[in-house]
């Protein structure tokens, strides 16, 4: 037994078995035809739950979702977001400062799962860059913007991802 496994060694290395084998499946892929997406001009399926750039919503009448609680900010692991807030007459909170660092985001999605509003979500944009330090920081104004320019899209992958919620 212990004969016959040792010839078996041998005889493998002798003949290089392995080797064969390896270039068997190097040849199989070779001749395969070949998958590529050519990436400016033809892009890949996404899904709805895709975690890209952050934006804030609104509710249908206008008026901001953010309640200033504060969530998203205590649970952001990167601590990348800061919140100031202010009492409105009518006794409820605002925001009047909501910054996140971009340079300092993880993309988790906690900030989006705390949010007992709905308020901050994550989109599909991942294409964006900054070329001057500080820009990197995305203040109130331009998150607002960018939930009201997605919106349709927001609400189709929130309609999407329901049933999982």
């Amino acid at each position: 037994m212990k004969l016959a496994r040792s010839l078996r060694h041998y005889a493998r290395a002798f003949f290089f078995t392995e080797l064969l084998r390896g270039l068997l499946v190097t040849g199989r892929h070779l001749l395969a035809r070949k998958v590529t997406i050519q990436y400016p001009d033809e892009k890949t399926p996404m899904s709805p739950r895709f975690r890209g750039l952050h934006a804030l919503r609104r509710y249908p009448n206008g008026e901001e979702r953010c309640i200033a609680c504060k969530l998203c900010e205590a649970v952001c692991p990167a601590v990348c977001i800061t919140i100031d807030s202010y009492d409105r007459p009518d006794g409820t909170r605002r925001t009047s400062r909501y910054d996140i660092d971009l340079f300092k985001c993880i993309y988790c999605g906690f900030c989006e799962e705390a949010c007992p509003v709905d308020a901050i979500v994550l989109t599909r944009v991942y294409e964006f860059h900054y070329e001057n330090r500080g820009d990197n920081v995305i203040r109130k104004g331009e998150l607002l913007a960018l939930g009201d320019r997605l919106e349709p899209q927001i609400a189709s992958d929130r309609a999407a991802d329901a049933r999982y919620r």
